[in-house]
């Protein structure tokens, strides 16, 4: 007896993702992670220290942002990734004009997750 796995294909045309509340665009949302697209944030003040019940890896496409994790800041500018471990407390602040991809584990997009 074999595990089942599924084999269905899946393209998203990002023109037509749904956003989020807080600006992301969804990308390609499986089982066990999930894609968003950060798109042209303005600079901004910053937000409250929080934390997310999932996985966090991002990639900076361009522009730059401030990170505080768990007492920690770092500055990500185009080229960086970064890691936010499920239930680390974060924050981020727009530096400038910023463009980014995250991938989520489990997906940020479902069960309220991003709420």
């Amino acid at each position: 007896m074999g595990i089942s796995h599924d084999t269905s294909v899946h393209k998203i045309d990002s023109a037509h993702s749904p956003r989020g509340k807080l600006g992301q665009k969804y990308l390609a949302t499986g089982v066990r992670m999930g894609m968003r697209l950060w798109e042209n944030e303005a600079p901004n003040e910053g937000e409250a220290l929080h934390a997310r019940d999932y996985e966090t890896v991002g990639y900076v496409i361009r522009g730059r942002a401030e990170l505080t994790l768990e007492g920690q800041k770092l500055t990500l500018q185009s080229g960086d990734s970064w890691v936010v471990p499920r239930g680390a407390r974060h924050a981020y602040r727009i530096l400038e004009s910023f463009t980014a991809v995250e991938a989520t584990s489990p997906p940020a997009a479902v069960h309220g997750r991003d709420d």
